[in-house]
């Protein structure tokens, strides 16, 4: 969970849970080099919108634990990071960071959505229950993706 990482890396660094907006914009820019100043304030808003940001009349909140996130010697976050994660990728990326292999996980959504002829959204937030993983805020998001393909 590659932005789960990138959005740590700033509160890690500062030991703290709540940054500055500049803040965490250096820490990505310019001291690890990850990213420009604008791609950095994009990271914030993309982690806003996923939820793993708040923002604050003080700044950024982070609203995981970031000193439970290891940061590998060898990450370098990709610019992928940097554009709106559907909500498959994001159950995806849920069940990876709970130690599910990526490849199994996308098979037994795709049984699953054959099965029950859902669409891959809804398909991933039922699995993911199933695998007791809370992604409860992502089922707005594949209810709406049901009532679209209904729709056609």
């Amino acid at each position: 969970m590659s932005l789960r990482v990138a959005v740590a890396a700033p509160f890690i660094q500062h030991g703290s849970r709540r940054l500055e907006e500049n803040e965490f914009v250096v820490a990505l820019s310019l001291d690890r080099d990850w990213f420009s100043p604008d791609q950095a304030k994009r990271l914030i808003d993309i982690a806003t919108e996923e939820g793993l940001l708040d923002r604050t009349d003080d700044g950024l909140a982070a609203t995981f634990e970031p000193g439970e996130v290891t940061i590998p010697e060898d990450f370098d976050p990709d610019e992928d990071l940097l554009r709106k994660r559907s909500a498959f990728e994001r159950v995806l990326d849920s069940l990876v960071a709970e130690g599910m292999e990526k490849h199994e996980a996308v098979g037994a959504i795709n049984t699953l959505q054959g099965e029950l002829g859902l669409t891959i959204e809804a398909a991933a937030v039922v699995y993911a229950r199933r695998e007791g993983i809370d992604v409860d805020d992502l089922a707005p998001v594949a209810r709406e993706a049901v009532l679209d393909t209904e729709g056609d």
